[in-house]
């Protein structure tokens, strides 16, 4: 297997679970702040133009993180980062689409639209009135979601998961481009705090 990687969350959301696996993958770098993802060679391989990309050793090329994931897990069972049983695979599912949709996403645009304007308005659509309302939308739902997360050590329980990989990534990015964590977010808070102590966050 090769990793397509480059910086932005969505590629270390991949790494940071390989590491929680146990596994080391090739990598090559791509240089999406020059455009390279947009050129014709990565395009052949990734028609999205977006990063992180995985090569199968037959050539197959896989994009989207949770697909990604969702292959390494079913290829590399162990430890379970998904689930073992079918309820613990659709709860981990239900978080994982709950975050992609309403903070992973938003988060991403909201930056996209506005710190990031200038990188992104020549390769997307962007939409520079929306990323306020787009931030807001996101700590609204950080709110919601600091409820739900009363007496839970991670996103589906007790069981550290790929719902958690992604929710860290993007958040931790966010607190980078100009869109901290709350404070009053408490549980959230203290759940940061476990997973970015856990040596796959420096992945």
């Amino acid at each position: 297997m090769k990793l397509y990687n480059s910086v932005g969350p969505n590629p270390r959301v991949v790494r940071m679970f390989l590491h929680e696996k146990g596994l080391e993958v090739p990598r090559e770098e791509v240089d999406i702040r020059s455009g390279e993802n947009r050129q014709p060679p990565y395009l052949a391989r990734n028609p999205s133009g977006q990063c992180p990309a995985l090569e199968l050793d037959d050539g197959t090329v896989l994009a989207e993180i949770t697909a990604i994931c969702e292959y390494i897990e079913d290829t590399h069972p162990q430890p379970p980062l998904i689930g073992t049983s079918p309820l613990e695979k659709a709860k981990t599912r239900m978080w994982t689409r709950r975050i992609d949709l309403n903070i992973a996403e938003p988060l991403a645009n909201g930056f996209r639209f506005a710190e990031g304007l200038k990188m992104f308005q020549d390769r997307i659509h962007c939409i520079p009135q929306a990323a306020d309302d787009l931030k807001l939308s996101v700590q609204k739902k950080l709110t919601w979601l600091d409820q739900q997360m009363q007496g839970r050590q991670f996103v589906v329980g007790d069981r550290f998961s790929l719902a958690d990989i992604l929710l860290f990534c993007f958040l931790d990015f966010g607190t980078q481009v100009k869109q901290p964590l709350n404070p009053e977010n408490e549980n959230i808070i203290a759940w940061y705090e476990r997973v970015k102590s856990r040596p796959s966050a420096a992945a």
